[in-house]
């Protein structure tokens, strides 16, 4: 199982101190994030992409690169990629080149994003946020599948004899999973093609996850891919520790009051209580999340999300010390013993090679 952090990006006022980072600063306290992950023995490392205020994170491919180059295992990966606004010409060359000035260490997450503005922007209708995913996904799988596309679709020009470069290492594409919080479509989709599906469960009920999870492992299993056990399953979690659990709450309080996500509306006990954002001790963290397998099932990927709200990176760090050194130990020891071996690992470039070279040799 795979255990790491995502972040969103946000540029957001500390409101203990009233001072808001520059853009300049939160892009490198990112970087630093990234380093630190590793430092700390934590598997990925994923950003979202947003092309709007408050947030930072316009190019993750470049990024990631970035961060490739300071690092030797982290597994490099997007938050959300969106597929909508994007071209699936140069998704399919940006992940490709990340991939290979990486070693492999690149998978990525397809999803919509959550700004209707972002639309218009890049020329695109809202309105067709579904139909654009479906017909953009199936464009980049080609490409990335396929030395030489013909393509005609209803949302860009057609291509033809065309080869998108460089072509992915080794001949194995990145591994995708569809991210989604509300639409079942999605949650399709990922099943269709026997891909990752990744619940970003962060601000909805567990029942809410339970029922997305459940469809896409039903429907995994009715498109031949396998028993619905055998289905990738990728989770998000907000967390925020301190050795003494009133500690956590009392300095997380003002964060959460104030946060653009949730400030503003149901109080940290009723968030923590029906969804899966959890304030407290180490344990209790380790508690929350091993309880997600309950409606979840047997899970590949656990990404927590961090750094928002305005947290200053030293409070980041420290949170990340607390998850490497007291959370994910206890959490992979046992996961690790409550997975049945019939279910899969996390996908890697290496594990997909070799797949690829055992169906070929068949």
């Amino acid at each position: 199982m795979q255990f790491g952090i995502f972040t969103v990006g946000d540029i957001t006022p500390d409101p203990t101190t009233g001072r808001t980072p520059t853009e300049h600063e939160r892009l490198q306290a990112m970087v630093t994030i990234a380093l630190k992950a590793e430092e700390v023995g934590l598997d990925v490392f994923a950003t979202g992409e947003h092309h709007n205020v408050p947030f930072v994170p316009s190019s993750p491919t470049t990024m990631l690169g970035w961060i490739a180059a300071r690092t030797e295992k982290l597994l490099l990966s997007t938050a959300t990629t969106l597929i909508t606004t994007n071209d699936p010409v140069k998704i399919a060359e940006d992940y490709a080149m990340l991939q290979h000035l990486s070693g492999g260490r690149v998978d990525l997450m397809m999803g919509r994003g959550n700004t209707g503005p972002v639309y218009p922007w890049f020329g695109k209708d809202i309105r067709a946020g579904i139909p654009l995913a479906i017909e953009n996904y199936a464009l980049l799988r080609r490409l990335w599948r396929k030395d030489t596309v013909d393509w005609s679709g209803k949302f860009r020009t057609p291509l033809q004899s065309f080869t998108s470069t460089p072509r992915p290492l080794d001949g194995v594409p990145p591994f995708v999973w569809h991210g989604s919080i509300r639409s079942p479509e999605i949650a399709e989709q990922a099943a269709f093609y026997g891909d990752g599906f990744f619940a970003n469960n962060t601000l909805w009920p567990t029942s809410h996850t339970q029922r997305m999870v459940g469809l896409y492992r039903e429907r995994f299993a009715h498109y031949g891919h396998g028993d619905p056990d055998r289905a990738i399953v990728g989770l998000g979690g907000q967390v925020f520790m301190r050795k003494n659990s009133q500690d956590a709450v009392n300095e997380f309080r003002p964060y959460f009051d104030n946060a653009p996500v949730y400030g503003h509306g149901p109080s940290l006990e009723e968030f923590t209580r029906d969804t899966p954002l959890t304030v407290g001790s180490p344990q209790q963290v380790i508690d929350r999340t091993l309880g997600f397998r309950d409606y979840a099932g047997d899970y590949q990927r656990q990404l927590f999300n961090l750094d928002h709200a305005g947290l200053p990176l030293k409070t980041v760090l420290e949170q990340l010390d607390l998850l490497g050194e007291e959370v994910v130990p206890v959490l992979r020891k046992e996961f690790a013993s409550l997975k049945p071996a019939h279910v899969p690992d996390a996908p890697t470039h290496e594990s997909l090679k070799e797949a690829a070279a055992t169906a070929t040799s068949t």
